[in-house]
């Protein structure tokens, strides 16, 4: 790690930057404990993995609230956003909402459950299938999920742009699309 002294703000580690660094957060403050005791490590993949579980969190609670504003929580969005996402007619059975948002289908029962008693989405007998049902969602429905997915960018946009400007956000997004994909891979 690279600790030099001409870079007084500079958490534990340094690389390449538009501008000074920000001041310290407390991941620097837990990568500096390691330090103290085991000084072998080298902590990098801590400081990358430890703001982004951070970050998430954060924006999650921001996103979160946005969407209790709007009478739903972030598993009801989800599913909302599935079926809006999958075009019209806004129908898929509860199986392929299930994998695609990796719920049990016990979990996603649940959600359909509360999202069907607020008139959001309805179910129905699969034409194709008579075992199957398909979740469509309703008018009052598509008017709530495009509403919150406005609300929820706002405040996502809001605090990118309030730290990085449109190429660092386009950096960022490249560099944690080649991390995700290396994490994702087969064998990672």
């Amino acid at each position: 790690m690279n600790t030099s002294p001409q870079q007084p703000t500079s958490g534990p580690t340094s690389g390449p930057t538009s501008g000074p660094r920000p001041a310290k957060d407390p991941v620097d403050a837990i990568v500096e404990q390691w330090a103290a005791v085991r000084p072998d490590l080298d902590t990098r993949a801590m400081e990358v993995f430890g703001r982004v579980y951070r970050l998430s969190r954060a924006m999650g609670d921001r996103v979160e609230k946005a969407y209790a504003a709007l009478g739903i929580g972030r598993g009801e969005f989800d599913v909302l956003a599935t079926l809006r996402r999958s075009g019209e007619p806004y129908t898929l059975s509860p199986r392929q909402l299930s994998s695609t948002l990796m719920l049990t289908t016990g979990g996603m029962t649940g959600r359909l459950d509360k999202l069907e008693r607020a008139a959001l989405l309805r179910r129905s007998p699969d034409p194709h299938d008579r075992r199957g049902l398909q979740v469509t969602l309703t008018e009052k429905g598509l008017e709530l999920v495009d509403r919150a997915v406005g609300t929820g960018l706002a405040v996502q946009t809001e605090a990118l742009s309030a730290a990085l400007n449109p190429e660092q956000a386009d950096q960022l997004t490249d560099l944690l699309r080649k991390l995700l994909s290396a994490t994702e891979a087969p064998g990672s």
